[in-house]
């Protein structure tokens, strides 16, 4: 999905003033105790602000029934990111065509600012949440521009059709740990709507954190298919695994590079593990497979898109690719803030 290429669009607030709010927000949540905390909102409506005009954190009046969650490093945001949130909006919005109801979605993007694989560098964490505000806002105008055209909404339903995105922390290394932390959040236990739906979780992931996420290293699951089977639903991976699918699902798109083989393998990996015992001989539960939806990424032929690349570029000034990689407000805190020179 294409956004504006307007290369420097300006922020309503000073940046030194959303860094010095940002970095106070990150040392209040690692003195809270808290395992997950919403920071701000970017708004679908015009946006609330506080008094000295920064972001605020804005609650929904009545629980989501479906809240996409994007947990990533932020390390830049790229468009991959983008194409990820925008496209499951989309498949939501599409699900739920003539319900009226998507005043009940919303998007997250979760930063762990404890990472089980990951060191926070080269930019650190006050850094990153900025930069998934200014992310938040690409998205939502994306999301704006692939509207235009279509067929107009009836009055005062307008704000239906737009995203409120939250920018939000957690301590939480694995993702079982972190959807659990979301659902137990104050900050999104408003009572249900009419329909009675519980909130479902949405997760956003490549085909690399599918295969972290299944791989029984993180659970110390059983090394063997007979203690997978003698265990019976006490394996360690069942235990964190079984909870989580059956509060969230996942959405994993395919990643197509040298690294992770190509789409065919891919899709072979998912078939292997969906199919006779392939969960179940490493600890975990064959239902999960239905909980999984594998969804096309790069296509061939397209430029591959990641955030190494993209600090690659910031690294070396050329803002020409760093832009080809990055959303406009991305790429435009970036380069104001001299990011991954160093890196």
């Amino acid at each position: 999905m294409s956004i504006s290429s307007r290369s420097s669009p300006q922020m309503s607030v000073p940046r030194k003033s959303l860094t010095d709010f940002f970095s106070r927000a990150l040392s209040s949540f690692h003195g809270s105790g808290s395992k997950f905390q919403v920071i701000c909102t970017a708004a679908a409506r015009p946006m609330r602000h506080n008094h000295d005009g920064l972001p605020n954190p804005t609650a929904p009046n009545t629980r989501p029934t479906t809240l996409i969650v994007l947990d990533s490093s932020f390390n830049p945001p790229t468009i991959a990111h983008l194409q990820m949130a925008t496209s499951a909006f989309q498949a939501v919005a599409k699900s739920k065509e003539g319900e009226n109801r998507l005043g009940n979605v919303r998007l997250l993007l979760l930063l762990a600012v404890n990472n089980a694989d990951k060191a926070p560098k080269p930019a650190p964490f006050d850094q990153r949440l900025a930069l998934m505000w200014a992310f938040a806002r690409d998205i939502q105008e994306s999301l704006s521009e692939h509207r235009v055209g279509q067929v107009k909404e009836p009055a005062g339903n307008q704000d239906e059709r737009g995203l409120n995105i939250d920018v939000a922390l957690s301590t939480q290394p694995y993702f079982h740990e972190k959807t659990a932390a979301i659902a137990q959040s104050d900050f999104y236990s408003a009572p249900q709507s009419g329909t009675g739906e519980t909130m479902e979780q949405v997760i956003l992931a490549g085909y690399d954190t599918l295969v972290r996420i299944l791989d029984p290293k993180y659970y110390s699951a059983p090394t063997s298919a007979a203690q997978a089977v003698t265990s019976g639903n006490t394996t360690p991976m069942r235990k964190a695994l079984s909870p989580f699918f059956s509060r969230a699902r996942l959405r994993v798109t395919l990643r197509t590079d040298d690294e992770w083989g190509g789409k065919e393998d891919q899709l072979a990996y998912l078939h292997s593990i969906a199919t006779g015992e392939g969960l179940s001989k490493i600890g975990g539960s064959q239902s999960w497979s239905e909980r999984i939806e594998m969804v096309e990424g790069r296509k061939v032929g397209e430029e591959i898109v990641s955030s190494t690349y993209a600090r690659a570029a910031a690294k070396c000034h050329n803002w020409e690719r760093l832009g080809s990689m990055v959303s406009p407000r991305v790429r435009a805190w970036i380069e104001g803030e001299g990011l991954y020179a160093e890196s």
